[in-house]
């Protein structure tokens, strides 16, 4: 599947999703896509950026994922970094370690979710909860923080 294809899938699957601030829910999809690049990221990884939320957000399911025409690295990406119910945060990072690939796109995902424009939106008490978590998923993952991180 082609990258093109891959974003054109994402975009269907996330249609009429918004973010925490009401935005579109494909702009996210874009910008982690970007952030992959930006940081160096190979095809796979763009891909699986583009798909990152899907299963987890049940836009798509695990079996149109196992049997899509994507690479078993880009397979292997959108699974390590699709959060289980219940699941702890150390373990979560865990598998996003020892996922090749998958630390570059969760990382773009991490520096776009915490960008303090799309965070000034939320109210108070939900950008406290969401910039704790994000710094805390850093930590996990051994990626320093970003200007503007606290």
């Amino acid at each position: 599947m082609t990258t093109a294809r891959v974003e054109a899938t994402a975009r269907a699957a996330h249609a009429g999703q918004t973010d925490k601030a009401g935005r579109p829910y494909a702009e996210h999809l874009r910008a982690v896509a970007e952030g992959v690049r930006a940081r160096g990221g190979d095809e796979e990884q763009i891909a699986a950026a583009w798909l990152h939320d899907a299963v987890e957000d049940d836009r798509l399911s695990q079996r149109w994922l196992e049997e899509a025409a994507l690479t078993r690295r880009t397979k292997d990406i959108v699974l390590a970094v699709t959060k289980r119910s219940g699941e702890p945060p150390e373990a979560y990072a865990a598998r996003i370690l020892a996922t090749p690939g998958a630390l570059l796109v969760k990382e773009a995902d991490l520096a776009h979710n915490a960008d303090p424009a799309r965070l000034a939106v939320l109210d108070g008490p939900t950008r406290a909860r969401l910039t704790e978590k994000y710094a805390r998923m850093r930590a996990l993952l051994g990626l320093v923080a970003e200007e503007g991180d606290s």
